[in-house]
């Protein structure tokens, strides 16, 4: 609905329960109970009330006359209580109170209570702020934003949808904002980080829905994590948009990067019938892994975007996002009756912070890699091997599509941000014209002029290689148009040497690529095993022998960029090397040809440890000729206590469960096997080349992951053992070489991958 006149908080909670609900409520109270002044609700798995009295204690009723959940209503009159069974007849009972009472009874939804068609149909969006009613009766703040010079009348267009918790629906105008004809401080402006939604698909020609995750901004409900609401609330949004006259076939495409990358895959799990494809660019796979690299609690990156998700979820105009309270201030009564549940907020100490395990029914229901098992529209996914924020490990959703036969999969080196670069976004374009608009793919002659704009402002002006020409534009019909595309774009498309090329180093601008079948890719498990004086051979040695370090993460600084701009093209990386005392190191001799290596990898170590328990941090490297330099890969993490691995483990990618019930302790007296998950890696070593890995403890090697590592003392010990068939030993995928032609890039011109000083540890003598 559009946003309505002024009203009272009071009379807003009225119209919110009024609109609530295609589902019928029960008689008014229970027996014995008058009718309650306040009302309850039935969410997916949740019950909520609305307009109770501050501070009073509420109990959930099942339809059997049971107390299954209690809770003490917040300073805004909402209560939320979770975890409930889906089914009908629950209420909210007062019982403490003068005159005790009771709700009218109402059902608990289920992920399968999708609501009729009528239900979508029946809602009209315009352009601009919208508020659009959720099956639970919550209504969510929706921007709909047209291209440039448009009006709804001149559809229908082809739509997509931006979805997060940033201050996504925030409705003044980015574009205007970029061009300079707005102010860049107005409060109603959308965060840049949903430029695709906000700037980016507009000047393509497509209409963009930018949605507000609930219990954020000017939405309803209670900020949960992609908890189940949220997640269904993208299948109503999907349903609701498909269903109005201006949408191009009544289907809708989904956008974003980041925050809005992850959130495509959950709602495309949820399977909504009007959803044409999805585009999650720069994503995670799972909030745990990004969460607790390895088990170990992410303080740095992760802990900073936890307290910011807390600060949005707070209620306005006291606090939240600043466009709420803007909203407020200049009359919007519904965006102020939606903050009733904000204080209801599900706590993320639940999903974040130290000393948390990933315990199951808390991360399987958010992990986007077990929502992509469940996808089946046509899949457009990009990502960086070195991404900062959300990490590397990501592709490990790409197995999780195997069943879809429509996906297309970029990875590349560098940041958060390349996956916008200029050797994907011409294809992403072309996948929406194909696969969300049903159109052959068109020339936008903006988008070369757009992408120099966004590069330049993004990365500090780094230079970037000119676009691409679109393909397709002269194929027949859309048909021959799909055939085309899906015949060249192969499954897995990997760019190697990001800022290695002409333009000097750290510009936009791959130099070579490889196109796989599937992710690991095809290849050869290669296992090198780790040797006295730091070899790192195919062979293990006859002879047993061991290397010891201190894993101190003291010494080291905890993050490699302090200051400055990941995505410029030479970020002043601050990367040191590890002591001498601190960690060890192995090292292949220089490679006399061209050797490739694409897919994740695992180091498994026979360790010892005078602690029970340690933190290890696997960095691979690329040593320049000489020993003089050497250029940052990758890293791989883990606590060891957490070496039980689950049954879909492989020689190159040990999955260690983190559960709580299966921790393991190290001997003092016995070596142990354990497994590192060693982050992907897509790397094409020269002639004269070696690949090191320095095993340490984690930290340092990092733009903004931090580690809450162990308070370990100086007086611990970790020993490898080395030599013979029962040692320690690096795997890896090694693929058909990929050429490159031109000289080798300066060390730390790739993007992404620092350089520093080669420096031998104590195990190389």
């Amino acid at each position: 609905m559009p946003r309505g006149r002024p009203l009272g908080l009071g009379a807003c909670a009225a119209v919110l329960v009024a609109t609530s609900l295609w589902i019928t409520p029960g008689p008014a109270g229970a027996a014995g109970l008058a009718r309650a002044t306040f009302s309850g609700h039935g969410s997916i798995e949740e019950a909520y009330a609305l307009g109770a009295p501050v501070g009073q204690r509420l109990s959930l009723v099942n339809g059997t006359g049971n107390a299954v959940g209690t809770g003490v209503v917040s300073k805004l009159g909402g209560l939320v209580v979770r975890n409930v069974r889906p089914g009908a007849g629950y209420r909210f009972e007062a019982l403490v109170s003068a005159q005790p009472s009771a709700t009218a009874p109402f059902s608990v939804l289920s992920t399968h209570s999708a609501p009729p068609p009528s239900f979508y149909a029946n809602q009209h969006l315009v352009a601009g702020l919208n508020y659009v009613t959720m099956r639970d009766g919550v209504t969510l703040a929706a921007t709909v934003r047209l291209p440039p010079g448009k009006t709804l009348a001149d559809g229908p267009f082809p739509t997509v949808i931006e979805y997060s918790g940033y201050n996504t629906a925030a409705p003044h105008s980015l574009i205007a904002a970029e061009e300079g004809t707005a102010p860049s401080n107005d409060p109603l402006l959308p965060d840049t980080a949903t430029v695709v939604g906000a700037v980016v698909a507009p000047l393509l020609g497509f209409v963009t829905v930018s949605v507000q995750m609930r219990g954020t901004g000017c939405s309803g409900g209670a900020f949960d994590l992609f908890g189940l609401p949220s997640d269904y609330d993208g299948y109503d949004m999907i349903q609701t948009v498909g269903a109005q006259p201006w949408v191009l076939n009544h289907k809708v495409g989904m956008v974003g990067i980041s925050y809005s990358g992850i959130s495509q895959l959950i709602v495309a799990g949820t399977d909504p019938p009007d959803l044409a494809a999805i585009t999650p660019l720069s994503p995670t796979d799972d909030l745990f892994s990004t969460g607790y690299p390895g088990g170990i609690y992410n303080d740095g990156f992760a802990k900073t975007w936890t307290a910011q998700r807390v600060s949005d979820a707070q209620a306005a105009p006291g606090g939240g996002q600043p466009w709420a309270a803007a909203e407020i201030q200049a009359g919007d009564a519904t965006c102020l009756a939606n903050q009733a549940l904000h204080p209801e907020a599900q706590k993320l100490a639940t999903l974040t912070g130290p000393g948390l395990e990933r315990v199951p029914s808390l991360f399987d229901r958010r992990s986007p890699t077990d929502w992509a098992s469940h996808i089946t529209v046509p899949v457009f996914l990009a990502g960086a091997l070195e991404d900062e924020q959300v990490g590397p490990q990501w592709p490990a959703i790409i197995p999780a599509l195997s069943h879809d036969k429509n996906v297309y999969v970029t990875i590349v080196n560098g940041t958060h941000f390349e996956s916008l670069g200029p050797d994907i976004i011409t294809r992403w374009l072309e996948f929406l014209d194909i696969y969300v608009a049903g159109r052959v793919p068109t020339n936008q002659p903006i988008l070369g002029p757009l992408a120099a704009s966004l590069y330049s402002g993004a990365t500090d002006k780094a230079p970037a290689v000119s676009l691409p020409p679109i393909r397709f534009t002269a194929e027949p019909s859309l048909a021959a148009a799909k055939t085309a595309y899906a015949a060249q774009d192969p499954r897995v498309r990997v760019l190697f040497d990001n800022g290695g090329g002409s333009l000097g180093p750290g510009a936009l601008q791959p130099t070579a690529s490889a196109d796989y079948p599937s992710w690991p890719p095809p290849g050869t498990d290669t296992s090198l095993y780790l040797g006295s004086q730091g070899r790192l051979t195919t062979q293990p040695a006859a002879h047993r022998s061991v290397a010891t370090f201190r894993p101190d993460a003291a010494v080291r600084p905890a993050i490699d960029l302090p200051t400055g701009n990941a995505w410029a093209a030479q970020p002043p990386y601050q990367w040191t090397t590890v002591p001498a005392a601190n960690g060890v190191a192995f090292q292949t001799a220089p490679f006399t040809k061209t050797t490739t290596v694409v897919g994740p990898a695992s180091l498994d170590l026979s360790l010892e440890s005078n602690s029970p328990v340690t933190d290890l941090q696997v960095t691979v490297t690329e040593v320049r000729p000489g020993d003089t330099q050497e250029e940052y890969i990758t890293s791989g993490f883990l606590r060891s206590s957490f070496r039980v691995l689950s049954p879909g483990s492989t020689a190159l990618s040990p999955k260690p469960v983190y559960l709580p019930t299966d921790r393991l302790a190290l001997s003092k007296t016995q070596f142990s096997t354990v497994r590192i998950p060693v982050d992907p890696i897509a790397h094409i070593f020269r002639p004269g080349t070696s690949l090191r890995i320095v095993i340490s403890a984690p930290g340092g090697d990092r733009p903004s992951w931090a580690f809450d590592t162990l308070d370990v003392g100086s007086t611990m010990r970790d020993t490898v053992a080395l030599g013979t068939a029962h040692g320690s030993v690096l795997v890896v995928d090694k693929v058909a070489p990929v050429q490159v032609a031109g000289a080798m890039p300066a060390c730390g011109a790739l993007r992404g991958e620092p350089c520093r000083s080669y420096a031998a540890l104590g195990n190389q003598a």
